[in-house]
């Protein structure tokens, strides 16, 4: 993933703004949002080929970034996961700290102990959950 392509950013606008001091500030301003920390990921959409930036809620687990594709429990999964079930090849930002990394998908217990350990950080995940028929999934990021 080249790193001077343009970026499109989450067009939500609060999302945006998010993202916009993330990137204004090298990651000093936006880290924490309502108390937890973010990151900021890119993906290459699927469709249009452009690089795609938005802002989640992030847990670690050892040295890799856990996030959540819940969309507020929404019906249908966010356009940045679908991009890297698409294209696992994903850039991260997390404060200052720029890195590529490779995103895959946990399942079975594995899944269960990291939404656990998500539902702790941001409890209204569960309140997601049981807000759709979809399982919401849970998205490992392992730098590269």
């Amino acid at each position: 993933m080249a790193t001077h392509e343009e970026v499109v950013d989450c067009p939500t606008v609060w999302v945006n703004r998010h993202i916009q001091t993330y990137v204004e500030s090298g990651g000093q301003r936006g880290h924490r949002w309502n108390g937890v920390p973010t990151l900021l990921l890119i993906t290459r959409g699927r469709k249009s080929g452009k690089l795609r930036r938005t802002a989640l809620i992030y847990g670690r687990d050892e040295h890799s970034y856990v996030v959540v594709a819940s969309i507020g429990g929404a019906p249908k999964h966010p356009s940045w996961y679908l991009n890297l079930e698409a294209d696992p090849q994903v850039r991260i930002q997390v404060g200052p700290e720029e890195m590529t990394g490779q995103a895959r998908i946990p399942t079975g217990s594995e899944r269960e102990r990291l939404w656990q350990q998500m539902a702790e950080i941001w409890p209204q995940y569960d309140q997601y959950q049981k807000k759709t028929r979809r399982e919401i999934p849970v998205v490992v990021l392992d730098p590269t």
